[in-house]
């Protein structure tokens, strides 16, 4: 069973990194949001939203579909899924962004108009901020934004009530995260997204990664603490419940 929720949140992984950021990158890279930079936002927050939705609906009841080390180790704080899974969930979503980033930087470095410069939808900070943020604005901005994402998870996850409606409450977080995030630092709220494209794209990208791993881990962190102390007070969650099925509360 372990293998089969690595497979998912591996192969759930790599296809939220080829159509969210690759929407990204055409966005920005490519320039193609129509002369708008908030159109360019738009659509590449609705495409990490949407495909989430899509991804939790399809492999969330395989492995609950974290496709997000924070949300994981949210998880795993919350005392919903074992030091075991978490860390093989953890490798594989790693692996799995790898694999996305690699097979879109083939798709789009065929095209005549990609170049260096293009990129591949990489977070960051200072001159690779649409406002010039600094470190320190951008690890404030990664922890609140994942902290708001992973919360979300953590709640609409936990109880029948909204178990059903999980997938859409979750992509509008994420999707909210990206509208603020996206002018900010580009948006992570989940290490394995960049680190996938900052292996393939070098430089600033992978000097400034580690910000984008240790800022959403934190965020997720401070999540499943509040999780634990305002929510799971009405029960403790034993198990992780994919969308639309009943959680187990004692």
């Amino acid at each position: 069973m372990l293998r089969k929720k690595i497979a998912a949140e591996l192969v759930g992984t790599a296809l939220l990194v080829y159509f969210a950021v690759g929407t990204a990158t055409l966005a920005f890279g490519f320039g193609l949001h129509g002369g708008s930079i908030a159109a360019g936002v738009v659509m590449t927050a609705l495409a990490f939203g949407l495909v989430l939705v899509a991804l939790v609906y399809a492999i969330g009841p395989v492995s609950g579909c974290h496709v997000n080390p924070a949300v994981t180790l949210g998880f795993l704080i919350a005392k919903r899924i074992s030091t075991k899974e978490a860390l093989a969930y953890a490798c594989a979503q790693v692996a799995g962004a790898i694999v996305g980033a690699v097979a879109l930087w083939w798709t789009l470095r065929s095209s005549a108009a990609y170049t260096a410069a293009t990129g591949l939808g990489a977070d960051g900070w200072g001159a690779h901020s649409m406002i010039g943020l600094a470190g320190g604005g951008a690890f404030v901005a990664e922890v609140v934004l994942t902290f708001l994402f992973v919360l979300v998870v953590l709640a609409t996850t936990g109880y029948v009530q909204t178990a059903s409606l999980a997938g859409l409450a979750i992509g509008a977080a994420l999707t909210l995260a990206h509208l603020l995030g996206i002018p900010l630092t580009g948006t992570s709220v989940n290490p394995a997204r960049s680190i996938g494209p900052a292996l393939i794209v070098g430089g600033d990208a992978l000097r400034q990664l580690w910000l984008f791993i240790v800022a959403p881990l934190l965020g997720g962190a401070a999540a499943a603490a509040v999780w634990r102390v305002l929510i799971a007070s009405r029960g403790r969650v034993e198990s992780t419940p994919p969308p639309g099925t009943q959680p187990t509360l004692s």
